[in-house]
């Protein structure tokens, strides 16, 4: 039984990955607005109502790749020595999923440029990884010694925010620097604080508050 439910496992990965792969290929060909989910099914050899069986829309199926790549790091963040900070495993983690991959991929450039290219496909990234950013904070809030507040989400957030601007910096740079390099990058200007000052009274910025002359 085990066996028979590693190999039907197997098979759906090896789907996805087809329609996926197929997907990005008739995007870059086509324009991802003239590009079907029929088209795509034939592309990857399976039937409309299979594919709605893995991806509820195109997006989706183009936006695969990255979900994997999130979800291999969150599976990286779990394992780091428990002795470090929430941040520093984030951040370890980060790099050390993108040794694993040895580097970006075509597909991973191609995914960054379209979700630039088109609102659509960025809001559909941005909506798939509000679960994932949940699973991620939840696994800060583990590390963290599951304390309240809302330090683990807004970590979480943090943290998928520089992997998408590190990103977006890799494709404008046109590769030129490696993306671990920028990604490094990114995380450290995250974290640090964009206001060191120590707050004081109910209205901390009133000093910046420009002043207005009377007429």
């Amino acid at each position: 039984m085990e066996i028979t439910a590693g190999l039907r496992e197997r098979k759906k990965a090896e789907t996805r990955l087809a329609v996926h792969e197929a997907a990005l290929r008739l995007t870059v060909e086509h324009g991802l607005e003239h590009v079907t989910v029929e088209a795509i099914a034939d592309a990857a050899n399976i039937s409309r109502r299979t594919f709605s069986n893995y991806f509820a829309s195109k997006e989706d199926a183009l936006l695969y790749g990255d979900e994997q790549r999130i979800r291999l790091l969150v599976e990286r963040i779990r394992t780091r020595p428990a002795e470090e900070s929430a941040w520093r495993a984030l951040h370890q983690a980060a790099h050390d999923a993108y040794c694993q991959m040895g580097g970006p991929d075509r597909q991973w450039v191609i995914r960054a440029r379209l979700a630039k290219r088109h609102p659509s496909l960025l809001a559909r990234q941005l909506a798939n990884q509000t679960n994932l950013e949940r699973e991620l904070a939840q696994v800060i809030a583990e590390r963290d010694g599951g304390g309240s507040g809302p330090r683990p989400q807004v970590m979480a957030a943090a943290f998928l925010v520089a992997i998408r601007i590190a990103t977006h910096l890799w494709t404008d740079e046109h590769e030129t620097r490696p993306l671990d390099e920028i990604m490094d990058d990114v995380l450290d200007e995250m974290a640090r604080p964009f206001d060191d000052r120590p707050l004081g009274g109910d209205r901390p910025f009133d000093d910046d508050r420009p002043t207005r002359q009377d007429a």
